[in-house]
């Protein structure tokens, strides 16, 4: 069943909200296997908690998602914790007494002719011209319509003599598994649930199950293991990959840098104000009540190449004013002075044409707002801190000696 709401704009509530208020009205379905409550989704983004269980036994594979279904549905906000280790159709489960083989009965001859005796077996084929008939032997209709009917089965041995099949047989009621998923040729079962992101994180919860329930949970089932698929898979995958290019990119402004002032120590003056722009975004998340998520950390892959500019500036600047005075620590301040408007300025025209984008309300941009919050409020720190910062190390650098004034 699909509900079409109105545009965000137009609606005064959220879908969460209309999500939350539908399994509420619907309530507990009798003989119901899965029942999910959910909004529609694009792209790559996966379930917000996707728990994988490997292992060889079906039944501790059952035990073990059982019990992280029951752990998982704790959490606020958690829902729609289901599995994918669908239940069969109820069967009867024949096993072989003991010394049913001194009687001549093994499981093959139960098995063949409890079939045949349901199912039919072919005695013989006949020809009537061009067509061919087969001749089937089976029970009537009143012999097979019945479990019952089994309790006056019997079976007949290689002498020829009757035995009933209880007396060479034990039946007990079961059930099997209507579907097994298997992963790398071992057997899987796959827990996944929906949070509300107003009511929990799934990344904390994530982290909480894996310390408090997943080394318990081993022990008990020492056969099974689990790994962690779905977002939050993606989101370490998509963060490995952004770390490196991260790294990559220091490692290029580095060499150009190196290229630039010919010398293997003054990059780090202009790059030294890449970790205090981290400081400004991660305020800038809290001021607006934000978590600190993959935009966000997108954002300052991106400020990082942005705030360095004005080092490169300040640092030749400072180069520029050591001509006319005694020391680095009087040409800093003066190389501060003349660069404080441009800075300013070009800080200050960035940051308003964030504004709008920042300040939007509707769901369609809220993607975006975490990557501009780092950007705008990264510019912010390191519009003041670069004038203090940057000349102050480079100040250091000279008293170490590895300045190069030229």
């Amino acid at each position: 069943m699909i509900a079409d709401l109105l545009d965000s704009e137009t609606r005064s509530s959220q879908i969460s909200d209309v999500i939350e208020q539908w399994r509420v009205e619907t309530g507990e379905l009798a003989d119901v296997v899965t029942l999910n409550f959910t909004e529609g989704t694009f792209g790559p983004g996966g379930r917000a908690i996707d728990i994988r269980l490997t292992g060889n036994d079906l039944a501790e594979l059952s035990a073990a998602a059982t019990e992280l279904s029951g752990w998982l549905k704790r959490y606020r906000g958690v829902y729609n914790v289901t599995d994918d280790l669908r239940p069969g159709k109820p069967e009867l489960r024949i096993t072989l007494r003991d010394g049913a083989a001194t009687l001549g009965v093994d499981g093959r001859t139960i098995a063949d002719q409890i079939r045949s005796s349901f199912y039919g077996f072919k005695v013989d084929e006949i020809q009537s011209g061009p067509e061919s008939f087969e001749i089937n032997v089976k029970f009537d209709a009143a012999s097979s319509d019945s479990l019952a009917d089994l309790d006056t089965f019997t079976i007949t041995a290689s002498d020829g003599s009757q035995i009933p099949l209880s007396v060479v047989a034990n039946i007990e009621n079961g059930r099997g598994f209507s579907r097994i998923r298997r992963v790398d040729g071992r057997r899987t079962v796959t827990v996944q649930g929906e949070l509300d992101s107003r009511f929990g994180n799934s990344t904390e919860i994530l982290r909480d199950t894996e310390n408090r329930l997943i080394a318990g949970l081993k022990e008990r089932h020492p056969s099974v293991s689990s790994s962690f698929e779905g977002a939050n898979a993606d989101a370490s995958k998509t963060q490995s990959s952004m770390i490196s290019g991260f790294v990559l990119g220091l490692i290029g402004v580095y060499l150009l840098l190196s290229f630039q002032f010919r010398s293997y120590f003054e990059p780090f003056v202009v790059m030294i104000i890449i970790p205090f722009a981290f400081i400004g975004a991660v305020g800038g998340h809290m001021l607006l009540g934000l978590d600190f998520t993959m935009p966000s950390m997108l954002g300052f892959v991106a400020l990082a190449g942005i705030v360095v500019n004005d080092s490169i500036l300040l640092v030749n600047f400072i180069k520029h004013y050591h001509g006319d005075t005694i020391s680095v620590a009087e040409a800093g301040p003066l190389a501060a002075g003349a660069r404080f408007r441009a800075i300013l300025l070009t800080s200050l025209t960035t940051i308003v044409g964030l504004m709008p984008l920042l300040m939007e309300t509707s769901l369609q941009a809220q993607v975006l707002v975490p990557l501009v919050t780092s950007l705008a409020f990264g510019l912010m720190a390191t519009t003041v801190l670069v004038l203090f910062i940057v000349p102050a190390v480079y100040t250091i650098l000279d008293d170490m000696g590895a300045a190069r004034i030229d």
